[in-house]
């Protein structure tokens, strides 16, 4: 069976990515797996200049699911090009570089930076642990128009916007970044989200909000990409609770091209291998020949 995607001209071997922010660069998670075996790897969050984060605690556990506030903690882009890429490229699988911006000329800057060096840039438009920038931008869809057209006017390779979830309506972010120019949009990201310590009756979190990533939200990221789906003509990576290969083909049914898995990855490094598989198996005993005789096929 041929689980091949494209996006934007770029051929996927399958259509299973590593989410931004759960495998670093790859290099932990390459001893314990042939991160070959991903579709793509989409990069930890990259900025301009190094970044330590924010204080901890930054992640918690709560029901279904783990609440993030790192805080773009990364070595920056410069690190990233001499430390980092030359290790991923090692690897047979197409890389996706996640670029975080506090303005519209960084995200411009990064992209003249790294479009030639990477197969695709995904431009983090909605991280919402950060009090500044991307939060700021991803709510807005003037916004979302103006950045994403600054970055395709200087973009050598596709660029794919991701939205935030944390806004009345997403289809009008999507269709902002369509107009603009973008390849192709990911959603969802994390839900802005909180815990407390009920006998210190301090957030568990020391920034006190962050963002809720696993199973809790997957119904929510089904309903945003069926959303998008009817609105926008460009392919849409779909991420957002993915735990198995069931949680995947309901994401290619809304309407999602490919997907991103991220939390899973903490609890099941090998859950790449039985997502693919489980994939390959339903689409035999469906009677489907590829994935996208899947996209977008729902029955209402």
């Amino acid at each position: 069976m041929n689980l091949e995607v494209e996006i934007a001209g770029v051929r996927l071997k399958n259509p299973v990515i590593a989410a931004s922010g759960t495998f670093g660069f790859g290099r932990e998670y390459s001893k314990l797996i042939d991160i070959s075996e991903f579709g793509a790897i989409c990069t930890k969050g990259i900025t301009l200049k190094k970044r330590i984060g924010n204080p901890q605690p930054r992640l918690c556990e709560v029901y279904a699911g783990i609440i993030n506030s790192v805080g773009l903690e990364n070595p920056g882009v410069e690190a990233f090009v001499n430390e980092e890429l030359p290790f991923l490229k090692g690897f047979n699988t197409k890389i996706i570089a996640n670029i975080n911006g506090f303005t519209k000329e960084e995200f411009v800057e990064l992209t003249k930076i790294l479009g030639s060096l990477v197969d695709m840039i995904e431009v983090n438009l909605s991280c919402p642990n950060v009090k500044e920038g991307g939060m700021a931008f991803g709510k807005d869809p003037e916004k979302v128009y103006e950045i994403t057209k600054s970055v395709k006017d200087v973009a050598s390779c596709p660029i794919i916007v991701k939205l935030t979830p944390n806004v009345t309506d997403i289809t009008q972010l999507a269709i902002a970044a369509e107009k603009a120019g973008a390849d192709a949009i990911s959603l969802i990201n994390t839900v802005s989200a909180m815990a407390i310590d009920i006998e210190t009756r301090k957030p568990l979190i020391k920034m006190v909000t962050g963002g809720l990533s696993g199973p809790a939200i997957k119904p929510i990221a089904v309903r945003m990409v069926y959303e998008c789906f009817k609105k926008v003509r460009i392919p849409i990576v779909g991420m957002g609770g993915i735990m198995n290969y069931k949680d995947a083909i309901e994401f290619f049914i809304a309407g999602a091209t490919a997907i991103q898995i991220g939390t899973v990855n903490f609890i099941n490094p090998k859950a790449v291998c039985e997502i693919k598989e489980g994939i390959e198996a339903y689409l035999e005993r469906k009677g489907f020949n590829s994935i996208k005789e899947l996209v977008g096929n729902i029955n209402i």
